[in-house]
């Protein structure tokens, strides 16, 4: 062992002697291997940051892997009882959707159906203007009628009552203002944070802050206390339960309370998660309809990036290969070269493994001194592309290398060097001592 240690050591002691030698050479051979390295890089990085990207817009809309969620039938006892468990609970949250309307009273919105702003026509296509609510849609005649408004200085949005903060199962990211306080006494005035399409529509338009809910006994006038990014393309507020609950009447009708009740609960909350089910069950609602299931975000996306992560390093294999064709030439030109100096090493008793590994080392650092390089590019670029688009996308802010970028940089740059002086290895052993004579 102590032997083949002091082979390998002097192989490598040889090798780097060798590179410093011929330094214009070994700078053309990493020129040659530093497309295909580079190639592997960015091809890992770019699976590993698009994943992140792919995870964040989830984690958005969808939830963060291993939240435990359930969708139950709107009704008032549903909500009451939902709202009554999970009260003052860190690790759990009710969601209950509302159509809202912020305006103008007795008029259709000027995005019906609650529609994104930028989309002509809202919901109603190229048929017209409708007016939407829990009734359905009807076109909005130009003079309205009795049953129609007129279109006005209102904005129609998704309401979501939150009992607790959902951020920790849904980071919104924070644009303006502030986020609900959940801890502080609620408020007669409902106050609401809008989502990026439902600021783009206040922003845009002057409307009254006069809000109606359906099922409320009056109209209140919300407050706007921030902005956050939901990932959501239609008009979005969100609210705190408890201050919504004050204008609402205890005989508010199931279709009343929108298209369903959304719970979701940290995969620590079992306790909370069996005693919500038997208040639910105990109330009526049939335990068939109760099912919760955990969020798997990224299992659902694993196989499509993967298959796009082995597409690309296939076409970054090939670049690799032309890397590979360089140092195979270099070797095989440099041991031409030396073909005298590895006939008086064999003189004066150099093994024949130990004139491969002379090779081999040289060969082999070469893609070590690459792979740094490539690596080296790739973090600087993506510490760049971080800074300079950050604004508009936000998961790079805080984005750092992913250190199987570097690892498979490494792996690629070992590879290389291995295949590309393996050849030029073999012939370097194989020259006879009687080469020697020839000087």
């Amino acid at each position: 062992m102590i032997r083949l240690s002091g082979r390998f050591r002097s192989a490598l002691i040889i090798g780097v002697q060798g590179i410093r030698a011929r330094k214009m050479r070994t700078f053309l051979s990493m020129v040659s291997l530093f497309l295909g390295v580079l190639a592997v890089v960015v091809v890992q990085a770019g699976a590993e940051t698009l994943e992140r990207a792919q995870l964040a817009n989830l984690a958005l809309q969808v939830g963060k892997d291993g939240t435990r969620q359930a969708y139950l039938p709107a009704s008032p006892e549903s909500v009451q009882v939902s709202t009554d468990t999970l009260a003052n609970r860190p690790d759990a949250v009710a969601i209950s959707t509302r159509r809202a309307v912020v305006g103008e009273p007795g008029v259709a919105p000027i995005n019906p159906g609650g529609a994104p702003f930028d989309q002509p026509g809202g919901y109603g296509g190229p048929g017209g203007p409708m007016y939407c609510d829990q009734y359905g849609c009807r076109p909005i005649l130009p003079g309205g009628d009795a049953g129609t408004p007129v279109p006005g200085q209102a904005i129609e949005l998704t309401l979501n009552t939150l009992t607790g903060d959902i951020r920790q199962f849904k980071p919104f990211r924070r644009v303006s203002g502030q986020w609900l306080d959940f801890t502080s006494a609620p408020s007669l005035a409902p106050r609401l944070v809008l989502n990026l399409e439902a600021a783009k529509g206040f922003n845009r338009y002057q409307v009254p802050a006069e809000m109606r809910i359906d099922g409320a006994t009056a109209n209140p006038t919300p407050r706007i206390v921030g902005v956050v990014d939901d990932g959501n393309p239609q008009p979005v507020a969100y609210s705190r339960a408890d201050e919504l609950a004050n204008w609402l009447s205890p005989a508010t009708g199931p279709s009343e309370f929108g298209p369903g009740l959304q719970v979701m609960m940290a995969p620590t909350a079992g306790e909370l998660e069996r005693l919500l089910v038997l208040r639910l069950t105990a109330t009526g609602i049939p335990a068939d309809q109760i099912h919760f299931e955990t969020i798997q975000a990224r299992k659902e996306i694993a196989r499509d990036l993967a298959l796009i992560r082995w597409i690309f390093l296939g076409m970054a294999s090939l670049v690799l290969l032309i890397g590979v064709a360089g140092i195979l030439n270099v070797g095989l030109a440099t041991v031409g070269e030396r073909v005298e100096e590895f006939a008086l090493r064999r003189a004066v008793g150099t093994s024949r493994l130990l004139l491969a590994g002379i090779v081999l080392a040289e060969t082999l650092l070469t893609g070590l001194l690459t792979a740094a390089a490539a690596i080296g590019a790739s973090a600087l670029a993506l510490s760049v592309a971080g800074t300079l688009f950050a604004d508009q996308a936000p998961f790079l802010e805080d984005m750092v290398f992913p250190w199987r970028a570097g690892v498979a940089g490494v792996v690629a740059g070992l590879v290389a060097g291995l295949l590309g002086g393996l050849i030029p290895a073999i012939r370097a052993a194989r020259i006879p001592i009687a080469t020697v004579m020839r000087a």
